[in-house]
């Protein structure tokens, strides 16, 4: 007989019988919505000390015990370091997320005076009352803090969820509920379109990460298309009171990353912010953009799976606590690339209300490597570019269309990813995307989305060539680096405006002037007139910009190019003295990962703390309420009082609409503290040919 891992918690195995256990959790089991509450400071050397407790529905004292039990949890106990300033600030987060009265009362686990009276906590205090009134309760949560990839996968943990005909096993830990490797479509033929996932099988292990997509550098699968869900609520039935959903788009060139990276743990988010956060997997390099001039292999097959992982949300985050009607896709480097084509790619309009392009590169000619990821060539160009030079190279030349792709689709994998000229280029696909860039003039639609792009100071610092060897002249050193054209290397060293900053130390002089023309080559230039021009027209329902000026580690292709410098006083770095914010260096503060999924990241200063409250916070309140600015009564209730005092401080993010469509005070330059400034460098950009007007 075989025994579904989704049916049971555990099977023993006695004389070579099978002995049934327990049945695994679910919301409907326990007979009440499932609220994990966590009240996460983002500390990471406290963590582990804070209250995590499974908010249930009311029942008598009696019942709430052996509802607790079937999550294989006792009542909450009323011990520990935090527990009294942690429950506080939970009990006003339930009054003011549920309208819960004030007086409210909570059945816990602490000693009580008589059998007839049990122990419960209000805002007032702890109590005794009644044992047979009929109070909600707070379970405890007994899963451990751990890193993202090392979770307890025991079955006490455990929890199940259904949707439609579909079975999901997934976890908690101390931070939410997880639900991983959950394939989003049917595995789909090489080059074919993916479809929504019907099964089988209907009983899906989502206890673990699925596997990479096959990548650049020999790893990954074809059968790759999985997503992970962090959720801090599971509904025992269909209920208005849903959570909002951030959808991550990893980066990777098109070429790697994945979901599962640690970076992208979800359970801060979820926890912090009260949010259901989503990252999935999408076919990258030839397997995700081959192609060909056929007719038939018309690429974007990446892009598809993201709009296919966005109809998975659709269809069914709501039995994972998720509100399908406030999806904000957010993405970073290529998965910013991925959030600008899903603004103009009409099959993914209404699957998002929020879009968030973290460092989304763009560029003209001249910037070639940037230019592809916001200017999309036709199938035809693509195929001459890219497409037959690799069926050329595997073999696969001769022979009809037909031939050609069966030829094609028995190549392995990895040699198809590996190869240098590989496909990685959105096109112009007449379904996916209709037009070589996103219209941001009003004449064509665009997806009906509240919007936020932004950047890195130094964002471009990875991307201009080696480290120069030599004191060679700026316009030679410009030219060779960024690969820009002379006439407009001489443009850039007598304008004038791109100065060396003269610290005795040439090459790195050098360095600095070029990462700065990548910077706004590559980044702010075409950014901001890309923004510019959506607010002069209004086609986004609001619209943001920033700039972090504060980073940790990142993309170093030139190792120790992104670190704060060591000193005596900071041996992780200071972040105070001068150091290059590199591209990625925003992913450990938005996802409020520092210190926690990835070791070896301990906090430099106590402002890197500080820095990632206040961006999660702002992150989150985005997808809650489609403004960085977060509710008042959010981060008073929550107890968030450092954010609250900071962005008192600093004031508010100001959106860029129809009263500063002059430029004045619309770039939110994130730091300690934050502030809202002027566009910048746009005298540089005028001299690289990108003013605010570029986009019209």
């Amino acid at each position: 007989m075989v025994f579904s891992a989704v049916a049971l918690a555990s099977v023993l195995i006695l004389s070579g019988q099978a002995i049934f256990v327990a049945a695994l959790s679910s919301p409907r089991a326990v007979g009440s919505d499932l609220t994990l509450l966590f009240q996460n400071d983002l500390n990471w050397h406290t963590t582990a000390d804070h209250t995590s407790t499974i908010l249930i529905s009311a029942r008598t004292h009696k019942e709430a015990v052996t509802a607790c039990s079937v999550l294989s949890e006792d009542l909450l106990s009323t011990t520990g370091e935090f527990f009294t300033s942690d429950i506080q600030n939970l009990i006003q987060f339930i009054e003011l997320d549920d309208d819960t009265p004030v007086s409210q009362s909570f059945w816990v686990n602490a000693p009580s005076k008589s059998s007839a009276e049990c122990t419960a906590i209000s805002l007032k205090g702890i109590s005794q009352v009644n044992c047979g009134q009929s109070l909600p309760a707070f379970c405890s949560n007994s899963a451990p803090n751990r890193i993202s990839n090392n979770t307890d996968l025991g079955p006490q943990f455990q929890v199940q969820v259904k949707s439609g005909d579909l079975t999901f096993t997934g976890t908690r830990d101390h931070l939410s509920f997880r639900f991983l490797g959950i394939p989003y479509s049917n595995n789909p033929e090489r080059f074919t379109y993916s479809s929504l996932f019907t099964g089988p099988p209907n009983d899906i292990d989502a206890l673990t990460f699925g596997s990479p997509c096959a990548q650049v550098g020999g790893t990954g699968e074809e059968n790759c298309l999985f997503l992970n869900i962090w959720t801090p609520f599971l509904p025992s039935e269909p209920t208005p009171k849903l959570k909002p959903v951030m959808f991550f788009i990893h980066g990777g060139a098109f070429t790697g990353g994945e979901g599962s990276d640690a970076i992208y743990d979800g359970g801060n988010s979820a926890s912090r912010g009260d949010v259901v956060h989503v990252t999935i997997n999408y076919r990258l390099g030839a397997l995700g953009f081959m192609a060909l001039d056929d007719g038939v292999t018309n690429g974007n097959y990446g892009i598809a799976d993201q709009i296919t992982a966005l109809e998975w949300v659709r269809a069914h985050i709501s039995a994972f606590g998720g509100d399908p009607s406030r999806v904000t896709i957010l993405g970073q480097s290529a998965g910013a690339g991925s959030v600008r084509a899903l603004l103009a790619a009409p099959p993914a309009f209404g699957l998002f209300a929020g879009a968030v392009a973290q460092s989304n590169l763009d560029g003209s000619s001249f910037f070639g490597f940037a230019s592809t990821y916001s200017n999309y060539f036709t199938i035809e160009q693509s195929a001459q570019l890219v497409g037959s030079p690799t069926v050329k190279d595997v073999g696969c030349a001769n022979g009809t269309a037909k031939e050609v792709l069966e030829c094609l689709r028995a190549v392995p994998a990895l040699t198809l990813q590996n190869l240098p000229t590989a496909p990685k280029f959105v096109v112009v696909d007449g379904k996916f995307i209709k037009t070589d860039q996103l219209v941001l003039n009003g004449s064509v639609p665009v997806a009906p989305a509240h919007v936020i792009f932004g950047w890195m100071a130094d964002d471009g610092i990875d991307f201009q060539g080696n480290f120069p060897t030599s004191a060679t002249t700026e316009a030679e050193d410009i030219t060779t680096g960024i690969g820009i054209s002379a006439d407009i290397a001489k443009a850039v060293t007598a304008s004038g405006l791109f100065p060396n900053p003269n610290t005795g130390n040439e090459t790195l002089d050098i360095f600095n002037v070029t990462g700065r023309v990548s910077t706004d080559g590559q980044f702010r230039c075409l950014d901001q007139a890309t923004i510019f021009a959506a607010a002069k027209h209004g086609i986004f329902k609001s619209l943001r910009a920033y700039q972090f000026d504060r980073s940790y580690d990142g993309f170093e292709p030139i190792p120790g190019l992104c670190s704060a410098p060591i000193t005596p006083t900071h041996p992780f770095g200071d972040p105070n003295l001068p150091y290059f914010r590199c591209h990625s260096g925003d992913l450990f503060f938005t996802f409020g990962t520092l210190g926690e999924s990835i070791p070896g990241t301990p906090f430099r200063d106590s402002n890197d703390l500080l820095f990632e409250q206040v961006i999660v916070d702002q992150w989150t309140s985005f997808a809650r309420t489609f403004d960085p600015n977060p509710e008042l009564a959010f981060l008073e209730a929550r107890g968030y009082t450092t954010t609250t005092e900071a962005l008192r401080a600093w004031g508010a993010w100001e959106e860029v609409g129809a009263a500063n469509r002059n430029g004045t005070n619309v770039l939110r330059l994130l730091d300690v503290p934050s502030s809202n400034i002027e566009w910048l460098e746009q005298a540089q950009c005028d001299v690289l040919g990108f003013g605010l007007d570029f986009y019209g």
